[in-house]
């Protein structure tokens, strides 16, 4: 499996904005051969900014190579600015991509 996450430092008092972009918006995701799920998280609270993430998980990095190079990711992200609303971050979003090598699961409720 493969995880690719980017980092975002929103402006404080950006934050429901920047949610609501996300919600609003087709991801194209559940139409690519190799996504697993899609989490968008929210991290903590700094003076400037809160931190949060987007955390795509993949069946390969092959599989996610395949959404980077798609119609779909280049539609999904046409929308990705600030045009409307100004800029919500502080900088541009840090990508961070990684090779699963261990995973741990709960048990499942009887």
């Amino acid at each position: 499996m493969y995880i690719a996450m980017n980092r975002f430092k929103v402006k404080k008092g950006s934050e429901e904005a920047f949610e609501q972009v996300w919600a609003s918006r087709d991801s194209y995701l559940d139409r690519m051969a190799g996504f697993v799920e899609f989490h968008l998280l929210k991290g903590p609270a700094a003076d400037d900014h809160t931190l949060y993430s987007s955390h795509t998980v993949w069946q390969s990095f092959a599989a996610f190579e395949a959404w980077t190079k798609s119609d779909e990711f280049r539609t999904a992200h046409a929308r990705a600015g600030n045009e409307s609303s100004g800029s919500l971050y502080l900088e541009h979003p840090k990508f961070e991509g990684f090779e699963v090598r261990q995973t741990l699961t709960g048990k499942k409720a009887a």
